[in-house]
C-alpha cells in the first residue's frame, strides 16, 4: 500500500487555548512524518474552538512542511467572501498547505446564536462554496457602483485555482450535495464501515459515478502492544459511543450502538495495518485523519500510540 496520506488531530487540550500548545504539537507531528495537521471547529462549550483558521495560522509559523486542514469549517454561518479572504491569507502564510474540510453544521442553538434559520443551512452552504470558488478563480466579488470597476478578491490563495475542498457530511442529504458540487466526501468518525460504504455509493450516483480520486476518512486510532491498554481504550470508546445515545441529533443518536472496532483502528501494529488495509479495499481511502486523543489512555500513552502510528505509516 503508498500514496496513503496519514494526518492527525491534535492530542493534548490546552484549557487557556494557548497558540502555544497547538504550534508544539503541530511542529510535533511535522517531526515525526505526519503529512497533515486538523483542528475541528466547535462553539459554546469548555475548550472549544471557533476560529480554527486563526489557530491554524499559528501553527502555520512554526512548521514548514505539513498540511493544515479544518474537519469541518462551518460556511452557513459566516459570509462567503469573508471566508475566501480568510483562507486565502492562511494559504498566503502556510506557503500553499490549506486543505478545508467544510461543514453545514447541525445544532440548532449554533444557528440560532448566529441569527441564521437553520432550514436555511443547506442552501447557504450550496451558495457559499459557489461564491468562494467564483472568488478564489479571481472572478468579480461586486462592482464599484452600477457598471463600475470589478472589485476582485486579493490576495489569492498560493494553491491554483484554490486548497482543497471536502465535505464533511452526516447524512445522505449532506452526501448528495457534496456529489452534486464536485467535491470530496469527508467521512464521518463515528459511522461504520459499512455505512460509509453506503455513503460513497450514494456519493458516486449523484457525482460522476467513479471512485473518487480523493477519500478522506476521520478515525480514532489507537496503536500498543498492551493487550489491557486497548482493552480499557475499547471499553472507554463504547461507553463514548454509548452516550450518543443522549444526543439531540438524530443523526448523533443512530451511531450510538455502533461497534467500537466497526468505527475506529485499535490494536497492534500489524491489527491497525490490516484495518486500514480494510478501508482502503473497501472505501479507496487516501486519507486517513487520525485523532489520537481517546478515552481510557494517559497521556504518555497516547503519546506512545502517536509515535507508533507515525512508524506504521511511514511503512504503508
Amino acid at each position: 500500500m503508498s500514496d496513503l496520506h496519514v494526518g492527525v488531530a491534535p492530542w493534548r487540550s490546552d484549557p487557556a487555548g494557548s497558540a502555544e500548545s497547538l504550534a508544539a504539537q503541530g511542529e510535533r507531528a511535522e517531526a515525526l512524518g505526519y503529512a497533515s495537521f486538523w483542528l475541528s471547529e466547535s462553539h459554546f462549550a469548555a475548550r472549544a474552538i471557533p476560529q480554527p483558521l486563526l489557530c491554524l495560522a499559528a501553527v502555520a509559523g512554526r512548521t514548514r512542511r505539513i498540511r493544515l486542514g479544518t474537519t469541518s469549517y462551518l460556511l452557513p454561518i459566516r459570509h462567503a467572501v469573508q471566508v475566501a479572504e480568510e483562507v486565502a491569507v492562511l494559504d498566503r502564510l502556510s506557503g500553499g498547505r490549506v486543505i478545508l474540510g467544510i461543514g453545514r453544521g447541525f445544532r440548532s442553538d449554533l444557528f440560532t446564536a448566529f441569527g441564521v434559520p437553520s432550514r436555511e443551512k443547506r442552501d447557504r452552504f450550496g451558495a457559499a462554496v459557489e461564491a468562494m470558488v467564483r472568488a478564489w478563480r479571481g472572478e468579480p466579488v461586486a462592482h464599484d457602483g452600477e457598471g463600475g470597476t470589478p472589485v476582485l478578491l486579493a490576495p489569492l490563495p498560493v494553491q491554483e485555482p484554490h486548497p482543497p475542498l471536502w465535505v464533511a457530511a452526516f447524512g445522505p442529504k449532506a452526501v448528495e450535495q457534496a456529489g452534486r458540487l464536485g467535491l470530496p466526501y469527508f467521512a464521518s468518525p463515528i459511522e461504520s464501515l459499512e455505512v460509509l460504504a453506503e455513503n460513497y455509493a450514494r456519493h458516486r450516483a449523484v457525482s460522476a459515478g467513479a471512485r473518487a480520486a480523493c477519500v478522506p476518512v476521520i478515525r480514532s486510532v489507537f496503536v500498543s502492544s498492551d493487550a489491557p491498554l486497548l482493552q480499557r481504550v475499547r471499553e472507554a470508546l463504547a461507553l463514548q459511543n454509548a452516550a450518543l445515545a443522549a444526543a439531540r441529533a438524530p443523526a448523533l443518536r443512530r451511531s450510538a450502538d455502533a461497534d467500537v472496532d466497526a468505527v475506529a483502528l485499535i490494536g497492534t501494529s500489524a491489527q491497525v495495518a490490516d484495518a486500514i488495509a480494510r478501508h482502503r479495499e473497501v472505501l479507496g481511502l487516501t486519507h486517513l485523519i487520525a485523532r489520537v486523543q481517546v478515552p481510557g489512555a494517559e497521556p504518555a500513552e497516547i503519546e506512545g500510540s502517536l509515535e507508533a502510528l507515525a512508524e506504521l505509516a511511514a511503512a504503508l
